[in-house]
Formats: structure tokens, sequence, C-alpha cells
């Protein structure tokens, strides 16, 4: 057949509908995969790349080795469903309203009433896999959701062509997934299934390419870990273990999580796919220190992350600031490290704009392509500011935060008025209130969160009628409306054996 007689006949096709003409970057069969790891709770301090002299992560430190290691990413939220929905939805989630997990803390008698966060991501969001299959991937979800129950706001009912989802700690009424042939093995560990799922999903879907999305429960208490792994780390940390060392059972989730990164490269490089596949490391909030409601002269503590301050739930450095490595060979600078703030949101814009996508049209996108950092991580993405909203009680009161250049204020909504700001370039670890030395750059980001805030329709925090000092303390269950009991929700008493 000619070429001129094939470019005729392919005329008359399109004329008829019969076939369809994909951009050229999407037709291409060098458009690369995605690999999303997104692990729960862990902290930026966590893996032995960022510092962790005392966790093994061999597997987590070879994939920054070969690719580039962000220094100043932030996790979106300050706890996983705001996280995950700006994830899903490339917005700041204060758009949408989940601004704390679902469903939620309680503190009824404070000094104000804090906006209950929507139960789920609006159905009408057309999430990053909705995006990406509209580029001709396949998409697949692994493990934790938390944007909402049932099959309309499961990961199924959001774009993805394969949905494992599992929610909570363990299997027992909680795994559901379409395949139902999938299920793990007797005694399997959970992190080790989740990996077993990625490696099937893997091999199934590499004749065209694929954006798959792996969120391991791992390292989010309750802690529990293989045995072996738990004594190698009590073993190491001693009979008198360093109170800045990470808990053992914690230590030894992470070393899981770290299994999970070498089996799924593992098979990437079985499957011939290495070299063609983006792979994305990061977390959806920072470090627990200890569980909001246990007693802090009493109970251990999970993980450390200092120098910087605070943890999950709050917006201090140690609740946001989070690991973020990405490896892509012949793209990704190898073994380079980028200084740029950038945050979770960025991931919709980046990854389908290496798909060759299109943005949805009608979804204002928070997030910026970060291709360029990427290729270049000495450069610069040129951003204004970035901006936090949590108006809820965690480890925290209720604040919101920005950060613009070294510059991060926090700014309490509580009806306190109290303001912070610190220099993290001097001082990363937010022991200096500069507010009172600093005057008019604290009134002008107090501003400028301000009207960010108007321009999201940022859910706010009122007056609280039922106002009880001596009762503020208390924590109430948003599913049954009674006070929780903190000492019955623990499986042991608090020693070395379980948080």
């Amino acid at each position: 057949m000619s070429r001129l007689f094939s470019r005729f006949l392919l005329a008359i096709l399109l004329v008829l509908g019969a076939v369809e003409v994909l951009p050229a970057a999407q037709a291409s069969a060098e458009r690369p995969n995605i690999v999303l790891i997104f692990v729960d709770d862990l902290g930026w301090k966590d893996v032995g790349c960022y510092g962790n002299e005392f966790v093994e992560t061999p597997n987590i430190d070879q994939l920054a080795a070969e690719g580039v290691r962000f220094t100043n990413f932030y996790a979106s939220g300050a706890v996983c469903s705001p996280t995950r929905c700006a994830l899903q939805s490339g917005q700041n989630q204060a758009r949408i309203g989940i601004t704390a997990h679902i469903p939620g803390h309680w503190r009824p008698f404070e000094r104000v009433q804090t906006p209950r966060p929507t139960n789920a991501m609006p159905s009408e969001t057309v999430t990053v896999a909705e995006s990406l299959k509209q580029a001709g991937y396949t998409t697949g979800y692994i493990g934790k959701w938390h944007l909402g129950s049932g099959e309309l706001f499961s990961p199924g009912g959001q774009g993805y062509d394969f949905d494992a989802e599992i929610n909570g700690p363990h299997f027992e009424g909680k795994y559901r997934a379409r395949r139902k042939d999938l299920k793990p093995k007797a005694g399997q560990y959970r992190t080790e299934f989740e990996t077993d799922l990625a490696r099937g999903f893997i091999q199934r879907s590499s004749e065209k390419p694929f954006f798959l999305m792996i969120s391991p429960f791992a390292v989010h208490i309750p802690l529990g870990a293989m045995s072996s792994k738990v004594e190698k780390y009590r073993a190491k940390a001693g009979d008198n273990p360093d109170t800045h060392l990470p808990h053992p059972i914690y230590a030894a989730m992470i070393e899981h999580v770290d299994d999970m990164v070498g089996r799924i490269m593992d098979q990437l490089r079985q499957s011939g796919l290495d070299r063609n596949t983006m792979v994305v490391f990061t977390s959806d909030n920072g470090g627990l220190y200890r569980r909001y409601d246990f007693n802090p002269e009493a109970d251990r503590s999970v993980s450390v992350q200092k120098p910087l301050r605070g943890e999950k739930g709050t917006l201090f450095e140690g609740g946001i600031r989070v690991p973020l490595i990405i490896r892509y060979p012949g793209v990704a600078a190898q073994g380079k490290v980028c200084d740029e703030p950038t945050i979770t949101h960025d991931f919709y814009p980046t990854f389908v704009e290496l798909a060759g996508g299109s943005l949805p049209e009608n979804q204002p996108i928070d997030g910026v392509n970060l291709l360029p950092l990427i290729r270049d991580p000495q450069g610069s993405l040129g951003r204004e500011a970035l901006y936090w909203h949590y108006p809820h009680y965690h480890h925290d009161r209720p604040s919101s935060a920005i950060r613009q250049g070294d510059w991060k204020l926090i700014e309490y909504i509580d009806g306190t008025g109290q303001t912070l700001l610190f220099n993290l370039a001097d001082d990363l670890g937010e022991t200096t209130d500069l507010s009172q030395s600093n005057p008019g750059r604290t009134q002008q980001l107090r501003q400028q969160l301000s009207r960010w805030r108007n321009s999201v329709v940022a859910r706010m925090p009122i007056p609280n009628p039922h106002y009880d000092p001596d009762r503020a303390g208390e924590w109430w269950s948003v599913r049954t409306g009674k006070p929780i009991d903190s000492q019955a929700r623990k499986r042991f008493p608090a020693t070395e054996k379980d948080l």
C-alpha cells in the first residue's frame, strides 16, 4: 500500500469518526509510567537519606541516589484526608472543605466551634486518575483511601481502573477489590500484601502507560510489625533506649515500607519498565510524636522529627514537612537535591504534563508543574507563597499558615489572635517568634493569608456558645456523640509492646 493511499484512507476514516487521533506526546510509546508511593504518617526525618541514622532504609536511600531529593517539600495538610484530597484534586483542600481527617475530631467545650469536614471528596471532582485516563493511561489504586465511603466515593468511583482499597490497620471487613481472587495469605503482613498487589498490577499493565498509586497503612498507629524486625531495633537501641530514637516497632514499620520500595523497583526492572517509569516517594503528613489523647508523662513516643518543631496535626514544620524523592532516569537529575518549596497538589499538573494530557477546564488547579525542577533542581517555580488551613483542634489549636520565601507565619484562629513569625533559613526549628520585632512583615503576611482564605472560601471556626474552660480539653467522638475513653482505646498498657 503506497504512502499516499495510506494517508487518503486515514483521511476518510477521520471523517467517518472511525479512528481517534491522539496528541503526539500522548501517542508516543515513550510516555512514562507513574508509580506513586504515598506513605501514611512518615515524617521528614524518618528515613536514612533525610538524616535518620537509626532506621535502615537502603532501598529508599538508593531511590534518592538515582533521583532528586526535595528538602522543602510539604504535605498539603497536617493530617491524612486533606492531603489526599489535594493530591487527587490538584487543589488546596480548603476549597473543598476537607480540612480534617474524615470524620474529624470534636472538642465541644472549647472557645470556638470548629467546622465539620466534608465527609467525602465530591464525585464531580475531576481526579488526577480521571485526567490520566483521558490521556490513555491505565490507573490503579492500592491501600488507604480515606476520602469517603461507598462505591461512588471509592477509588473505583473516582477514576481508578483497579481498586484495591484497604482502610484501617487490619484486613478483616476492610478490604475491598473488584478482583475477588486477590486476597491476603493467612498471616500475611499488610505491607507485604499491598506490595504483592502492586507487583501484580505492574505485571498486568505493561502493555500501555499506567499510573499506580500505592498508599500503605504503615507507618500509622496502632504500631505493629514482624517480630524479627522489632527485635532487631530493640537490640539496636539497647537496654536503655534513647528517647530521641523512634519507637522500635515504628522503626520496624519503616523498614517494612523500605522493603516495599525495593520489591516494587525489582518488579519494574524485571518487567523492563524501570527506565521508563517515574517513581515518586512521599508521605501524607508529618510524623507522629504521640497520639493526640495520650498522657505525655506516661506514654512512649513514636517518632522524633528534631530539629523540626511539632508533629502531625500541627502547622509547625514537623507536622507538614515530609520527604519527597522522584526518580525518572534520563529526566530527573541523578543524586541531586532541590531546596525549592513544593507541595502535594503539585503532583496533579506534573503527572498530567508528563502524560501529555490536559488539565480540567472548569476546576481550579492550585498545583504547579514540577518537571522544570525535576530536570534542574537548582531552578525556581516563581511561586508567590504556600498556604495551609487547619481550623481544628488536634495536636495544636485551630490555625492557618503561609510560607513566603524563608518567612513563615502561623495565625491561630481560635479567638486568641495569636500570631507566630519565623525565618526558616535561620531557625528551622521555629524556636524564635519574630512577630513583635518584625511588625511590618507580620502584618503583610497576615493580610495575604486572610486574602487567600477569602479567595478559596475557607471554612472558619465560630464562637462557641457552649464554651466551658473547665471542660475545654475533653475529646468526644464524632461518630458516637460520646466522650472518648482514651485508656479503653489502648490495646495494651503504655509499654514497649504497643501504642
